[in-house]
């Protein structure tokens, strides 16, 4: 196959991905965004982890609130747990890797609060060590997952929303699960500011 076969096969997976991710996905979305909106509303906060692109994702999530999405508005507290070098080098070093986002949660976290956990394939030990602690917290998660929700989709409560994009490469999971934070960023203005 040729570059540019290869490049126009990845843009079809994509597409077709994006296709099934539509018919499956709004309503998970939807009841997310309401979620986070009404946590917000609340005087509460949204806590966000990952690793890898997953961790870029939480701080896209967050900066995307703390400043603005696509409208002015004031800004709006969310915590990317995955930016501070100097705390996750702590706990790994001095307790485990696993603790790196539970800690964190365990300090930062109160009742009322949300937890976005971002896990390609739900299997992240320290993403699942997070939601155990946010839910002795008292929070309520939404967990953005692919393929079969992993271990991650055993761990969420009733009033927990999970977002599994249909499919199994991580590639085109972490597509959708940028498409998806912006749904719940543009849903959270919505919530919180209505037609500005």
């Amino acid at each position: 196959m040729d570059a540019e076969s290869r490049v126009a096969t990845h843009f079809a997976e994509s597409l077709a991905v994006k296709q099934d991710a539509a018919t499956e996905l709004p309503p998970v979305i939807a009841s997310a965004g309401l979620l986070m909106g009404q946590s917000l509303q609340n005087d509460g906060k949204i806590l966000s982890c990952g690793n890898g692109g997953s961790a870029g994702d939480a701080q896209h999530f967050s900066s995307e609130l703390l400043n603005r999405f696509e409208r002015e508005r004031p800004g709006l507290p969310a915590i990317a747990l995955t930016t501070d070098s100097s705390t996750l080098t702590s706990i790994a070093n001095d307790y485990a890797y696993e603790e790196i986002f539970a800690k964190q949660v365990r300090a930062l976290g109160k009742a009322g609060d949300v937890l976005l956990a971002i896990s390609t394939s739900g299997n992240s030990a320290n993403v699942n060590r997070a939601i155990v602690a946010a839910h002795e917290r008292d929070m309520q998660i939404v967990a953005l997952s692919g393929r079969d929700g992993g271990a991650m989709s055993a761990l969420l409560n009733a009033g927990d929303v999970e977002i599994r994009v249909p499919a199994e490469r991580t590639a085109r999971i972490q597509e959708i699960h940028l498409l998806i934070i912006h749904c719940l960023c543009d849903l959270i203005d919505e919530s919180l500011f209505g037609n500005i």
